[in-house]
């Protein structure tokens, strides 16, 4: 599978449906994971954080009270989160790209789409670990880089690499 030790990883996963967090589960121990933490609703989810700092949340969208939206805004804002840097790979059923735009826009670092597979939840779990995105903090929005890939079209300005070249003199 691959050289890593999961089994140092605590992982949350919150999903109010108890198959879906309880298949999720079983694929994390397959792959080594020990530290799971299991939350039914954005609140319990909260509180879990905020004990526990887990290295990793997966996180379903749509749950009655706080949605796993709301919970990424307080992840990544809140002055009571433990770690507003811990990676959040979104896992839901809205697919729709608005969707998809919306949890980015909130600062999720990856994204799933149920049914999950263990092929793509090891791949988003693998990205989050091996090519963790800078994160960036505006007026609007703080979270990891949105940007996936440069555009070779692109002639304009490349303010943050002027800025971090600007930091480095």
């Amino acid at each position: 599978m691959s050289g890593y030790r999961f089994d140092r990883l605590k992982i949350l996963v919150v999903d109010d449906n108890v198959h879906m967090r309880k298949l999720v589960v079983t694929i994390l121990q397959a792959f080594g994971v020990i530290q799971i933490f299991e939350a039914e609703s954005g609140e319990r989810a909260w509180a879990i954080l905020r004990e526990f700092n887990p290295d990793v949340v997966v996180l379903d969208w749509e749950m009655e009270g706080l949605s796993g939206l709301d919970v990424v805004k307080m992840i990544r804002t809140d002055p009571q989160t433990p770690n507003p840097f811990v990676p959040v790979i979104m896992l839901t059923g809205h697919t729709h790209i608005d969707r998809v735009r919306q949890a980015r826009d909130a600062g999720i670092n990856e994204f799933i789409a149920k049914p999950v597979s263990v092929k793509t939840m090891m791949s988003r779990l693998m990205s989050v670990i091996e090519n963790p995105r800078p994160f960036v903090r505006t007026k609007s929005y703080f979270g990891p880089c949105r940007r996936r890939r440069g555009n070779p079209e692109y002639r304009g300005p490349e303010r943050r690499a002027e800025k971090a070249a600007q930091a480095a003199e």
